[in-house]
């Protein structure tokens, strides 16, 4: 199905986090999608957490799908040699205890492991800032330290996102806007799954009294507010799925749309967003004959960026899903990276994704061999 060798194997092992009620964290529904594949391929897959891993013996202690019964079955395996990093949680991830057992799969001879770390958006954007290649994709962006940060920002900048340096899902983002001609011209936008509020008023220090209120210790940036291509009055950006191959090169999975809900300041799913088709609503902006055009660049890059957020990082990594805006003037805009890519609901998309992760460890095992 995917060409590979008979020589060597990959044994792999999806790395999450001990739950004392359910055994395991993480997405089920996408370790059972990966085991099935692992099946289907002859290549063994199974859950271990970071409590289990032990690499001082030579079997570790994990759970295998077994898809008779449906259900996921404690069972011993030999060390693997690719381990895929699924710990749900920044939390649980950042644990001395979990970041050294993470360093110790790195520092091992015989294991790879890829996509280490959740990333940091601060750091993304310095590291994409780094490079002559990328920089011009990253919008105006600084450190929220305190209210002069705020207040140098929009009074460059009349639109204004600010966003947790670790969010997730669209969580925690505000919108800062300057309406002119309004007697309370500063408009600050919150959203939460349910509800949006926005607190109007004529004080910046006011309204930094407020955005403190929400961030609470939580570390922020602030960022330049892109006004993106809209259908209906509503935004969308891209999801662009990277993964690397069986040659260890990055390609373009798939890319979908995401569409802001009704007044909604985000396109994610989880706050209102919906799931579109990226040519579709391209096409419907700038034409048709302007659109495979379009999703070319988008995909060149994508592959770009992908590149230098790996240099950056450090780390060997094998797969990133990243927001991409489009602006009305066709420029394309980066907003996030994600190290976890969450499971992407286009079906053509879903399946490659699943069978790329399978390549590029069966090319992992086959360095190391050949090396």
């Amino acid at each position: 199905m995917i060409g590979l060798h008979e020589e060597p194997k990959p044994l792999i092992a999806i790395l999450t986090s001990h739950d004392k009620y359910k055994r395991f964290q993480g997405n089920r529904k996408n370790f059972r999608d990966i085991a099935k594949m692992g099946k289907d391929l002859d290549i063994p897959v199974f859950v271990v957490t970071s409590r289990d891993l032990k690499l001082s013996g030579n079997k570790v202690l994990g759970y295998a799908f077994i898809q008779e019964k449906k259900l996921w079955e404690e069972q011993w395996f030999p060390l693997p040699n690719v381990i895929y990093n699924r710990i749900p949680q920044r939390k649980a991830e950042e644990r001395p205890a979990v970041r050294r057992k993470i360093e110790s799969c790195l520092a091992h001879p015989d294991i790879h492991l890829f996509n280490p770390f959740f990333f940091n958006k601060w750091e993304l954007f310095a590291w994409l800032r780094k490079s002559h290649s990328t920089k011009s994709f990253v919008p105006a962006t600084k450190r929220l330290t305190g209210y002069k940060a705020l207040s140098a920002m929009i009074r460059n900048y009349p639109n204004l996102y600010l966003k947790p340096e670790s969010g997730k899902a669209g969580k925690g983002i505000m919108r800062l806007k300057y309406v002119e001609n309004e007697s309370n011209p500063l408009q600050l936008t919150i959203q939460s799954p349910r509800k949006i509020m926005v607190v109007k008023s004529s004080s910046l220090s006011e309204i930094w009294k407020r955005i403190r209120n929400e961030i609470g210790m939580t570390n922020y940036i602030v960022q330049e507010g892109i006004e993106l291509v809209s259908h209906n009055g509503r935004q969308f950006d891209l999801r662009v799925l990277v993964q690397k191959n069986g040659k260890g090169q990055w390609l373009v999975t798939g890319i979908g749309a995401r569409q802001a809900g009704h007044r909604r300041i985000t396109t994610h799913v989880p706050q209102g967003g919906s799931v579109e088709d990226p040519e579709e609503l391209l096409a419907l902006v700038f034409g048709r004959e302007l659109t495979s055009g379009m999703m070319n660049r988008v995909k060149s890059n994508a592959l770009l960026i992908a590149r230098q957020i790996e240099r950056g990082s450090g780390h060997m990594l094998g797969e990133m899903s990243m927001d991409l805006g489009v602006d009305m003037e066709g420029k394309i805009w980066f907003f996030e990276a994600n190290a976890k890519p969450m499971k992407f609901d286009e079906p053509h998309i879903r399946k490659k994704s699943l069978e790329r992760i399978f390549q590029y460890s069966q090319y992992l095992v086959k360095q190391s061999y050949n090396s």
